[in-house]
């Protein structure tokens, strides 16, 4: 047995503290590491009855070997002599497995070179495991981190144990992201690799502003007020729908807070980003109206609801027709990914010149009793052509005989 004191216990516990790694996984490495420098000291490649124990009591560590208590011994590695075993174990009996020391003399200086690479391995191991976990656990959240630099137009963002990469398609247009700053980021995708695991995160995803919403809406928090779906441009405009669980509690107003402060407070997180809350319906038209707002809506026509296509025809006063189709078309296609609805949007005055223009091409089709007449009619003069043109043809073919005649008689 090797002396090793209680100084590699007191480590054990202060990296338990400082890092989080158990001194279990500590002194099992440590275990690892004697068994691996034994097998290299004596040229073992492959040997399942050799471990290392360490006695916590003494402070001692060895390696030993586990044999089985034969009649006669065949394989000396694996097995031992009841006579010999019986030496180190009085009661033993032959079936029996007894563990024999096998610590090599002069093996402190070699298990201590050897352990500290395992050590070192296993450490590396433990924290990246506990990385992962604690990440993998932060997945679909959102957490809060300090900017520590710009690399090749990706911003690293420390997030406690790690420095997280926020991509560029997952940053917001025209934010300036200062290093040291704090920002709040959700976290993408955790992804394993040989050292640390990679952290993606995002601070233009839609799911942002909910996580917003339910730290500063309580009626969110406890399921009075439900947030059914949200489409987001990040850093120009966001529409959220709610719909309230309770009749007496309007969703909208909620979210809103009084004298708007809930909205306001969201609004400076997401530094000034235009937001409409739209109260959600199960009819699509209401729900379509809705979505729309600010804009004023004078019809909603559905032209395919099933299992393919959601399609609806919206005209708007000409006044509201830029308002509702929105700055190239942003608050139409908010709503479209809001509402899950393909809409068309059209004026009054050009919904008028469509119905003129169809209007104009229609032909009323004719009456089934005056088609028929007239079929039976044409088919009569069909008929009667077709008669005169045989008397016609025997008319024609009868004269040459008559000549004939005449010619003969003279």
């Amino acid at each position: 047995m090797i002396k090793i004191g209680t100084a590699l216990f007191e480590a054990c516990e202060e990296l338990e503290r400082e890092r989080g790694i158990s001194k279990e996984v500590l002194i099992a490495s440590l275990c690892d590491a004697m068994v691996a420098a034994y097998k290299k000291h004596m040229r073992i490649k492959e040997a399942a009855n050799i471990e290392a124990i360490l006695d916590e009591q003494s402070g001692e560590i060895g390696v030993f070997r586990t044999k089985l208590v034969v009649d006669d011994v065949e394989d000396p590695d694996t097995q031992i002599s009841l006579k010999d075993a019986q030496e180190i174990a009085e009661d033993v009996e032959v079936g029996d497995e007894v563990k024999i020391e096998v610590t090599p003399e002069q093996f402190g200086r070699i298990a201590a070179q050897s352990a500290k690479q395992v050590i070192t391995q296993r450490i590396r191991e433990a924290e990246r495991n506990l990385v992962l976990q604690e990440f993998m656990d932060k997945k679909g959240t959102l957490t809060t981190g300090i900017i520590q630099r710009v690399e090749n137009r990706n911003v690293i963002v420390n997030i406690g144990k790690i420095d997280a990469i926020m991509p560029q398609k997952e940053q917001i247009p025209g934010e300036y992201y200062k290093p040291g700053n704090r920002i709040r980021v959700f976290v993408l995708n955790v992804k394993e690799t040989t050292r640390l695991p990679q952290v993606i995160v995002s601070h233009a995803h839609a799911e942002i502003v909910r996580e917003l919403f339910e730290l500063e809406v309580p009626e969110i928090e406890d399921g009075i007020v439900e947030i059914k779906s949200i489409s987001r441009e990040a850093g120009y405009r966001t529409k959220i729908a709610v719909w309230s669980n309770d009749p007496e509690v309007d969703s909208v107003g909620a979210c809103i807070g009084p004298r708007g402060s809930r909205i306001q407070t969201i609004v400076s997180e997401l530094k000034n980003e235009k937001i409409d809350i739209v109260r959600y319906s199960e009819d699509p038209v209401e729900y379509i109206v809705n979505a729309l707002s600010p804009a004023r809506v004078v019809s909603v026509d559905i032209l395919a609801d099933d299992e393919y296509a959601h399609e609806a025809m919206v005209v708007v006063p000409d006044d509201q027709l830029s308002l509702a189709i929105g700055r190239e078309g942003q608050n139409v296609r908010l709503a479209h990914k809001l509402t899950g609805w393909k809409i068309d949007i059209k004026s009054v005055s050009q919904m008028e010149k469509a119905e003129a223009a169809n209007f104009e091409n229609y032909e009323e089709p004719a009456d089934d009793a005056d088609d028929i007449e007239e079929q039976d009619e044409l088919q009569q003069e069909i008929e009667e052509e077709m008669n005169q043109q045989a008397v016609d043809e025997e008319d024609f073919q009868d004269e040459p005989a008559s000549e004939e005649v005449e010619e003969t008689e003279e």
